[in-house]
């Protein structure tokens, strides 16, 4: 919530409150046959597919947005896109809620369940189904990790560009919900950009296969809409997707700053010169600080600012890259070059980046932001950012895709204290009201999910999100999949005046 002139602090406390996330009231008839319900689904899978017991169902109850948390009715695990079919056309009759899920990576609360939904996981559907190097794709099952496409085709030199921090856990499946990214995606682009086809079971059990392994596929771009929709158009069991011939050479180097501004200048000044690197990372101070005492990756820790930025191409190409990469960084008073000598020092210096999030839960609660921004509001948003932060009375760990603005600022807080999880939610949400205000938006890579439901409608007015919630109900009329997520609870499909039929 944004500090008013002249209203109190407790005033604002008490506001803040009511933005606090809700639920969706569980129907308490579909609780109440849970026992028929569990027996149904019991006939569609194997035992070893179906999840019931309370114990057994506490590793379901969240995902990575941890400060929530609620018990599904039961878990479904099913090995095939069949499987998944008779589920849906079950829970679609029987109008139970059905929420997605693949590793439970997500950190925007996408794959929180309610008590009266059907959880239903893609990790049994764990198979590289076809790798096809004429045309550069690789058809993979919903639940394969994303770093296993890489490592499946790394010896014949090919590789899946995306690479988002989690990728030694994170499914396609859910790559594909959250079109999520990773320290990369400044180059080889995102999720969508390396996404070719999928076959997903529809909300009535119906399967449809989209794209495919052309470049492009013909009729509208549904495979654009689907990427990115947060589970809420159908499950996703299938996905093609796209190779690329590794580099001939890669480098990573460390450029330290005195301050987060003259580093989010200096981002800005290497795009705007046309010069593309692979990989352009940011960490302010406690940053450093936490990822260096965690994975040793020799960080200069005399800087306030670090920059990774990583080239790749033949020596030539990295060499003359990285000259004028450093000629820019003098302008902006950079006060350590450091180049990674070898294989072992580029990859002690990537993991201390991927490991942030990890290594800051080693020290802290927190909560992490996914706001982008232009690349000219970098600096003035770390300012901005700072000083939100300060008026809350709680500390920050920034560390981001500086690239291509995509902000990942780690709001510290102690869980066990009410007081201190409120103020890191409001200071959360004045961030991302920040950058959406700085010509940004709310999410980048980590999806809506529960976390920013409740501020779309800072970013959208009510006719975009009227038509947003028309499209989602062409799909999925019944809104029976994964709901309460993405759209503000208020808004459901009933209350638009041209509502699909069903």
């Amino acid at each position: 919530m944004r500090a008013v002139p002249g209203v109190s602090p407790a005033r604002r406390q008490e506001d803040a409150m009511a933005e606090l996330i809700e639920f969706q009231v569980p129907n308490p008839a579909i609780i109440g046959r849970r026992a028929a319900i569990i027996a149904d689904l019991a006939d569609l899978l194997p035992a070893e597919c179906l999840v019931t017991e309370p114990r057994e169902l506490a590793p379901f109850e969240t995902d990575a947005f941890v400060s929530y948390r609620r018990l599904p009715l039961a878990v479904a695990l099913p090995e095939t896109t069949a499987q998944v079919s008779a589920l849906l056309r079950y829970c679609s009759r029987e109008g139970i809620p059905v929420v997605p899920r693949g590793a439970g990576t997500s950190l925007s609360g996408g794959a929180i369940p309610q008590e009266d939904a059907v959880v239903i996981g893609v990790s049994k559907l764990s198979r590289i189904l076809e790798v096809d190097y004429p045309n550069r794709a690789a058809v993979v099952q919903a639940g394969v990790t994303n770093i296993n496409i890489s490592q499946a085709v790394d010896a014949d030199g090919f590789f899946y560009a995306p690479d988002p921090s989690s990728q030694l856990a994170c499914t396609i499946g859910g790559n594909i919900g959250m079109n999520s990214g990773g320290a990369h995606c400044l180059k080889y682009g995102v999720t969508t950009n390396n996404l070719l086809g999928v076959r997903m079971v529809m909300f009535d059990g119906s399967i449809v296969d989209i794209g495919g392994k052309a470049l492009d596929a013909e009729g509208y771009d549904l495979l654009g809409l689907i990427c990115g929709s947060e589970g809420q158009l159908g499950i996703v069991t299938e996905a093609t997707v796209r190779l690329l011939a590794k580099p001939e050479g890669a480098r990573p180097v460390l450029f330290g700053f005195d301050s987060s501004e003259a580093a989010g200048a200096c981002v800005t000044d290497v795009i705007g010169a046309g010069i593309i690197p692979v990989a352009i990372e940011f960490m302010d101070k406690p940053a450093i600080d936490i990822c260096e005492a965690f994975a040793k990756a020799g960080y200069p820790m005399d800087v306030e600012a670090l920059l990774i930025v990583e080239v790749e191409g033949s020596e030539a190409e990295m060499d003359a890259m990285l000259a004028r990469i450093i000629e820019i960084a003098r302008r902006h008073g950079v006060k350590t070059v450091k180049e990674s000598q070898s294989a072992l020092e580029a990859a002690a210096i990537w993991k201390g980046r991927k490991s942030a999030f990890g290594a800051t839960g080693r020290i802290s609660d927190y909560i992490c932001m996914d706001g982008t921004v232009p690349l000219g509001q970098l600096s003035y948003v770390l300012r901005k950012t700072g000083e939100i932060i300060a008026r809350y009375g709680l500390r920050v760990a920034n560390v981001f895709h500086a690239g291509d603005g995509n902000m990942h600022p780690l709001i510290l807080f102690d869980a066990n204290n009410e007081d201190e999880r409120m103020k890191a939610e409001m200071a959360g949400n004045d961030i991302l009201r920040l950058c959406v205000d700085a010509g940004g938006c709310l999410t980048g890579e980590h999806g809506v999910g529960i976390e920013k439901r409740d501020l779309m409608r800072h970013q959208y007015a009510e006719a975009d999100l009227n038509q947003q919630m028309r499209a989602r109900s062409a799909f999925d009329p019944n809104w029976i999949l994964n709901p309460s997520k993405v759209f503000p609870l208020d808004g459901r499909p009933d209350s638009l005046e041209t509502r699909p039929a069903a």
